[in-house]
C-alpha cells in the first residue's frame, strides 16, 4: 500500500471518531435538558372568576369652570372718585360699597329738586283752593262759566308741575345714590382699574369686575353622537332627559383623585355647532370653600346607562398583545391561554369593565403573571377579585 493511501485511511478514521464523539455529546446534552425540564416545577398562579357587579356606565367630558355670574362695575354718574372700599382680589358681599364718588354736586341737586317740589306743591294747593271756591260761586252765578273752566285748567297744570317736580327729585336722589357704587353680587372682586382722585364718567368707565364663585358652573361640549345616545336612552325611559335640571353629575380638577365634587345639569344648548359637531352643555355644583377658580380646567362624568350587570377584572390582570388587550385564563387542562378582551370603563378600586371576551365561569390569572406564559401548564390556586383600598379612577 502506498503512502497516499495510508494518509487517506487515517483521515477517514479521524472523521469517524469525531462524529462518534459529537453524537455522544448531543445525546448527553439532550439527556441533561430532559432532566432539567423534568425537574423544573410547574409555576403556581392565582386565579379567580371575573367579578360580577351591577354598575352604571359613565361618560367623561373635559371642560372649564365658569362663574355663575360675572358683573362689570361701571360708573353711572360722573365725578371725582373719592374712595375705594375693597382690597384687590378680596371676597365682597352683595351691597358692599366698592367705590364712592364725590357726592356734593348731587346733594346740591337733591336740595334744588326738593325746593322745586315744595314750590310745585304750594302752587297745586293754591289752584285746588281756587277751583273749589269757583265751583261754589258758580251755583250763584257769581262766577262765569269761562272762569270756572280756567280754574280747572290751572289745577291740571299745577298737578302736572307737581308730578314733574316729584320726578326731578327722584332722578336727583338716584344720581346721589349712584355716587356710592355697591357690589350687586357676592363673589371675588378683581383689581381696581382707577385710583382715588380720578375723574370717572357716566359714559361707562370700567372700575372693576366681580365674579360669583358659589355655586360655580362647569361648561363642556358634548359630541353629537353622545347627545343622540342620551336622547334615545331618555326616549326608552332608560335614562332621564339630559335637559332635566336635577340630573346628577360628578366633577374633579385635573389633579384630583376620584370625583370629589357633586352637582346637577343646568343647561343644554338649543342647537349643535355644525362645524364641530358638538353641543354646549353646562352643570352647576357647589363651591362652598371657594377653592375652584373660574377658568380652571376639569373633568365631568355623567351616567350614560341604567344599572346593568358587568364582568370586572383588576387592571393589574390586563396585558397588551400587539394592538389588543388580553387576559390570561386557565383552560380545563390547566394550560394557560391568551384571551383577547374588549374593555369598558374604569371602575373604583382599580377594576376595569370587560365588555366582551370573558365568561362568568372563566378562570382569570390575577396574580403570578410574571411566571406565566401562554401555552404552558400551571398550578392554579383559587383567589378572589376585590377592589383595591385606594385607587385613582381615571
Amino acid at each position: 500500500m502506498g503512502r497516499p493511501a495510508i494518509r487517506t485511511l487515517a483521515g477517514v478514521v479521524a472523521l469517524a471518531l469525531a462524529g462518534g464523539l459529537a453524537g455522544l455529546g448531543w445525546q448527553a446534552s439532550r439527556s441533561t435538558a430532559a432532566t432539567t425540564a423534568a425537574a423544573r416545577p410547574i409555576p403556581s398562579v392565582i386565579v379567580s372568576p371575573p367579578l360580577l357587579r351591577r354598575i352604571v356606565d359613565q361618560r367623561e367630558y373635559a371642560g372649564r369652570f365658569e362663574p355663575t355670574a360675572s358683573v362689570e362695575i361701571r360708573a353711572r354718574v360722573s365725578g371725582y372718585l373719592q374712595s375705594i372700599g375693597f382690597e384687590d382680589g378680596q371676597i365682597v358681599q352683595a351691597g358692599q360699597t366698592l367705590f364712592a364718588i364725590d357726592p356734593r354736586p348731587y346733594q346740591a341737586a337733591v336740595a334744588e329738586a326738593q325746593a322745586q317740589l315744595s314750590s310745585a306743591r304750594a302752587q297745586r294747593d293754591l289752584s285746588d283752593l281756587e277751583l273749589r271756591r269757583a265751583e261754589q260761586l258758580a251755583g250763584t252765578s257769581a262766577v262765569s262759566r269761562s272762569t270756572l273752566d280756567q280754574r280747572r285748567q290751572q289745577k291740571q297744570a299745577a298737578d302736572a308741575a307737581f308730578e314733574l317736580a316729584q320726578a326731578g327729585l327722584t332722578r336727583a336722589q338716584l344720581d346721589l345714590d349712584f355716587t356710592e357704587i355697591k357690589a350687586p353680587i357676592s363673589g371675588r372682586v378683581s383689581n381696581r382699574r382707577v385710583d382715588a382722585g380720578s375723574l370717572v364718567s357716566d359714559t361707562g368707565t370700567l372700575l372693576t369686575t366681580v365674579v360669583a364663585l358659589d355655586p360655580i358652573y362647569f361648561v363642556f361640549d358634548m359630541s353629537e353622537r353622545d347627545f343622540v345616545a342620551y336622547g334615545r336612552a331618555a326616549k326608552s325611559s332608560e335614562l332621564r332627559p339630559i335637559r332635566d335640571r336635577d340630573v346628577p353629575i360628578e366633577a374633579r380638577l385635573q389633579d384630583d383623585d376620584g370625583w370629589p365634587y357633586q352637582g346637577t345639569m343646568s343647561f343644554v344648548d338649543n342647537r349643535l355647532e355644525s362645524g364641530a359637531g358638538t353641543i354646549r352643555a353646562r352643570a352647576v355644583l357647589a363651591n362652598a370653600d371657594l377653592f375652584i377658580t373660574p377658568g380652571q380646567f376639569g373633568r365631568l362624568r355623567l351616567a350614560s346607562s341604567g344599572e346593568r350587570d358587568a364582568l370586572l377584572v383588576p387592571e393589574t390582570a390586563l396585558l397588551t398583545d400587539q394592538a389588543s388587550r388580553i387576559v390570561l385564563t386557565v383552560a380545563e387542562d390547566d394550560t394557560l391561554r391568551a384571551t383577547p378582551v374588549r374593555l369598558g370603563a374604569r371602575q373604583p378600586g382599580g377594576l376595569r369593565v370587560v365588555e366582551s371576551g370573558l365568561r362568568p365561569e372563566d378562570r382569570v390569572v390575577i396574580n403570578g403573571l410574571l411566571r406565566a406564559r401562554a401555552g404552558q401548564k400551571v398550578a392554579p390556586q383559587p383567589g378572589e377579585i376585590a377592589p383595591a383600598a385606594t385607587a385613582m379612577v381615571n
